[in-house]
C-alpha cells in the first residue's frame, strides 16, 4: 500500500531509534571484542574506542594456557548440555499431563506447581538439603536444584493447549495409540519451536550461573568458568586500589586485564553461536497445515 508523506517520516524516525537502541546494545561487546585484541595498556590508558590498538592476543594466550580455566570451561560445558536435556525432559514431562483436558486434578496440581514460584525455602534450606542429599562438590549440585522452572513449565502448558490440535490427539487415541506415543510422534514433532525456546533459556541459565556453584562448591575441579571469571575481575579491583608502581605488579594487573577481555568473549561466544540455529523454530508457522481435512 502507498504510504503518506507522514507515514513515512514517521517510519524514518522508528528506523533512526531503532538503529541507535541497536548500536547501544551492541556496542559494549563491540567493545570487549576490540579490547581483548588490542595492548593492555592502551585499554587501561582509555585509548580503545572504535579500533583495537596495538594489536595483541596475550589474553588469550594466558587464557588457554590456564589449565583450570580450560577446566573450568569444560566444566560449563558439562553443566550446560547435562542440565539443559534434564530441563527439558522434566518440564516436557510435567506440562504434557498438565495440558490434558482429560487429567483430572489437573488445576489442583498446577496450583501447587505455581505456588513453588512464590513461596521457597530459602537459600539456607536449600544448602542444607543439598548436603544432606551428599550432592555438595558435585555435578548434580549444579543441575539438581534447578533441574525445572515453573515458569517454563506454564508456557509449555499453555502451547500444547493452544497449538496442538485436540482432534489429531483423539483420532491417534482411536487408532490406538498409548499416551506416550501420541507424546511421541505427535505432540514433540510440532513442539519445535517451544522446545527451542526451552533449550535456549535453559541453556543460557546453565551457562551464565555462578552463585550455585558459589555455594554448593568448594573443590576448583568442580568449578565452572564462571567463577574464574568471577575471581580475575575481583582480583582486577583489587589490584586497581594498591600502588602499582612495582614493574611486575603492573605488568600483572595488565595482564589480568587482557585476561578479562578474553574470558568475556570465550564465555559469551557459545550462546552467541547457539541462537542462529533455533532463531527460525521461533515462528509458530510450524502448524500451518498440521491438519488435513
Amino acid at each position: 500500500m502507498p504510504q503518506s508523506r507522514s507515514e513515512r517520516i514517521a517510519g524514518v524516525f522508528i528506523y533512526i531509534i531503532l538503529s541507535f537502541i541497536t548500536l547501544l546494545v551492541l556496542y559494549p561487546l563491540f567493545f570487549v571484542l576490540i579490547a581483548s585484541i588490542s595492548a593492555p595498556e592502551t585499554v587501561m590508558r582509555g585509548e580503545v574506542w572504535l579500533w583495537p590498538k596495538e594489536l595483541s592476543f596475550v589474553g588469550y594466550e594466558r587464557l588457554f594456557a590456564n589449565s583450570e580455566l580450560m577446566r573450568g570451561f569444560l566444566n560449563t560445558l558439562l553443566y550446560t548440555t547435562t542440565g539443559t536435556a534434564l530441563n527439558v525432559l522434566m518440564t516436557i514431562a510435567a506440562a504434557y499431563p498438565l495440558s490434558r483436558a482429560d487429567f483430572n486434578g489437573r488445576g489442583i496440581f498446577t496450583a501447587i506447581i505455581v505456588f513453588t514460584m512464590f513461596f521457597s525455602g530459602g537459600m539456607i534450606p536449600n544448602y542444607l538439603l543439598v548436603k544432606e542429599l551428599g550432592m555438595l562438590d558435585t555435578i548434580w549440585a549444579m543441575i539438581i536444584p534447578s533441574a525445572v522452572s515453573v515458569w517454563n513449565i506454564i508456557i509449555m502448558r499453555t502451547f500444547f493447549q493452544s497449538s496442538i490440535p485436540k482432534e489429531m490427539q483423539e483420532a491417534a487415541f482411536i487408532d490406538g495409540a498409548s499416551n506416550m506415543r501420541v507424546l511421541w510422534r505427535i505432540v514433540l514433532p510440532l513442539s519445535g519451536p517451544i522446545l527451542a525456546v526451552m533449550v535456549l533459556f535453559y541453556a543460557v541459565g546453565h551457562w551464565n550461573s555462578y552463585f550455585s556453584a558459589l555455594i554448593y562448591l568448594s573443590d576448583r575441579a568442580n568449578y565452572p568458568l564462571q567463577l574464574f571469571l568471577r575471581e580475575i575481575l575481583v582480583q582486577g579491583q583489587m589490584q586497581e586500589m594498591v600502588d602499582i608502581s612495582d614493574d611486575s605488579l603492573a605488568r600483572s594487573l595488565m595482564d589480568a586485564e587482557a585476561i578479562k577481555y578474553a574470558a568475556v568473549i570465550v564465555t559469551n561466544l557459545p550462546m552467541l553461536l547457539l541462537y542462529p540455529f533455533l532463531q527460525k523454530y521461533f515462528v509458530k508457522g510450524v502448524m500451518i497445515g498440521a491438519i488435513k481435512g
